[in-house]
């Protein structure tokens, strides 16, 4: 199985800790991980903001770099939609469609390919409440959505299930958007703002320690909004608790 680790590039220019808990996680899981050092951003800004085709070198940055693995890897899944649904501002060859049919965020990975439910060195004692990113329900299908009466499920808590001492909190609007939704944030700031503000609001009042999320993005807007609010709720990435993180 050859797999590539590919790390967002906020995630890189910010939280490095969030990549390097995805590579030791999979390491420990016993994958081995390659990764293209000259990898950039996929282009899922420029396509969110409606200039699709300014994302082509990134689109092609990107295919040199993951073309040929098995699996590409990430900690995002937002990012990982992108790949998957609007990676088109280049020619669809053969290497391009087997990179977006092989692009899998890291919940996913673990649960759908690896199939892992236990995480024997993960210790994590705190109360928890779940966030999935709107890509993650929406787009990758990673939990049930309120709207869709089906029955309940959830990758990300089957995945911290295996993860000694942890508990759950159910906040009131659990699959409710948190408000970021990158370029979002700044065209519609009040509103982003005040979405934000709702939804760490509603974590903290269900009795999370902790707020944790596979996407960074999101976790990062909330952290401002609650910091804005002297809230002391904190904040942590999917990858870091699965990898053996305390606190």
């Amino acid at each position: 199985m050859k797999v590539a680790l590919f790390v967002p590039c906020f995630v890189d220019a910010f939280y490095p800790e969030v990549a390097i808990a995805t590579l030791e996680l999979l390491e420990r899981l016993g994958v081995e991980v390659d990764y293209p050092r000259e990898q950039t951003c996929c282009g899922q800004p420029m396509a969110n903001s409606g200039a699709q085709k300014d994302a082509a070198g990134a689109e092609q940055v990107f295919t040199r770099n993951f073309a040929g693995y098995d699996y590409i890897v990430g900690p995002s899944a937002s990012c990982v939609n992108h790949i998957r649904a609007h990676f088109t501002a280049i020619e669809q060859t053969a290497d391009v469609t087997a990179i977006r049919n092989n692009t899998y965020d890291l919940a996913e990975f673990l649960h759908d390919v690896l199939g892992v439910t236990d995480f024997p060195w993960a210790e994590f004692p705190h109360a928890v409440g779940l966030h999935n990113s709107c890509s993650a329900l929406r787009h990758l299908h990673q939990a049930s959505i309120s709207e869709i009466n089906s029955a309940p499920f959830s990758k990300p808590l089957a995945l911290l299930a295996g993860v000694k001492g942890i508990r759950f909190v159910e906040p009131a609007r659990p699959d409710e958007c948190c408000g970021f939704g990158g370029t979002f944030s700044v065209s519609e700031e009040a509103v982003s703002v005040r979405m934000g503000q709702d939804k760490v609001r509603d974590h903290q009042q269900a009795g999370a320690d902790y707020i944790v999320s596979g996407d960074m993005s999101c976790l990062m807007h909330q952290r401002g909004c609650a910091q804005r609010l002297g809230l002391e709720v904190k904040f942590i990435h999917l990858a870091q608790i699965l990898n053996g993180a305390r606190e």
